[in-house]
């Protein structure tokens, strides 16, 4: 790979400048041969994670919702690095059945699953994802799951009625924020449970990217992004703490914990850390997803 390496010692963040984004950092080391690693494949920062890792010759599973699409992310990423161990897979995180109907391809095909890279506007479909693909990440041990939350699960509603569905949030924003709160809180549990596995977890926020996602939002913050549009990431640099959490030497390791855009870690916050309410979240996912009686 042309990706430098990071140099040793905590990871320093670039100036800004136009368009650069705060806290863009070169991700670390190469992640060689014959080891699946999905990753959500639309456009912005899912489909830069998976080129990186196609460059770094991982074998690497798209997973996406259109196969047109889908299809057309893997022929522009085969041609790009040269890389022919890259695979479609369909997969709808808002479809239970689809998740579950993903994880047995996974499974029936694969040998190994040495990074799971999840990225969703929900909760439900990721954790289900996690839980079916956990022997397999075991097995492959030391494995990785990096999950993508938001600096902006700082805002998200810690009541639990929000975070079980027991009422809804109204909004988009509001739901967001909650989502990437239930992201940290489902890292924390993952972590705990999976302690003397070998197998990592660890959220982490790509930072402010300039992406599709924004469509999605209110008209105010449609707006305010549009203002500060100059001052956004790409997203080849969102991606940047992605790839770090997956494949650098420098996270070997370390789990339970919470990357800022920079690569560095930080503080969730305090309702992040409260492994009373990542129990709880847990145990009414399990519910949820039917993983429990």
């Amino acid at each position: 790979t042309d990706t430098p390496r990071p140099s040793a010692g905590a990871p320093r963040a670039w100036r800004w400048a136009p368009g650069s984004g705060w806290g863009y950092r070169p991700p670390g080391t190469p992640h060689h041969g014959d080891q699946p690693a999905p990753a959500p494949c639309a456009a912005g920062i899912g489909k830069r994670v998976a080129l990186d890792l196609a460059r770094r010759n991982a074998r690497t599973i798209l997973a996406c919702r259109s196969r047109e699409r889908g299809q057309a992310a893997v022929d522009e990423i085969r041609v790009a690095t040269g890389n022919p161990a890259v695979l479609l897979r369909l997969l709808d995180t808002g479809s239970l059945a689809s998740v579950r109907a993903f994880a047995r391809a996974v499974l029936s095909q694969e040998k190994r699953l040495d990074v799971l890279r999840t990225f969703a506007t929900n909760h439900l479909g990721p954790f289900l994802l996690t839980n079916l693909l956990l022997d397999l990440l075991k097995a492959s041990a030391p494995a990785r799951v990096v999950t993508v939350s938001s600096f902006r699960h700082r805002v998200g509603t810690a009541d639990g009625r929000f975070l079980t569905g027991q009422e809804r949030l109204r909004g988009l924003d509001g739901a967001y924020n909650s989502t990437k709160l239930m992201n940290v809180l489902f890292t924390a549990e993952l972590a705990r449970r999976l302690q003397g596995t070998g197998v990592t977890a660890n959220a982490l926020s790509p930072g402010v990217v300039s992406t599709g996602i924004m469509r999605h939002f209110g008209w105010a913050i449609r707006l305010l992004f549009t203002l500060l549009h100059p001052f956004l990431k790409s997203p080849e640099q969102g991606a940047a703490s992605t790839i770090y959490c997956a494949v650098s030497e420098e996270v070997s390791g370390i789990t339970g914990k919470y990357f800022e855009s920079d690569c560095r870690l930080a503080l969730p916050s305090p309702a992040a850390r409260d492994p009373g309410l990542a129990r709880k979240l847990w145990e009414e996912s399990e519910r949820l997803t039917g993983l429990t009686g």
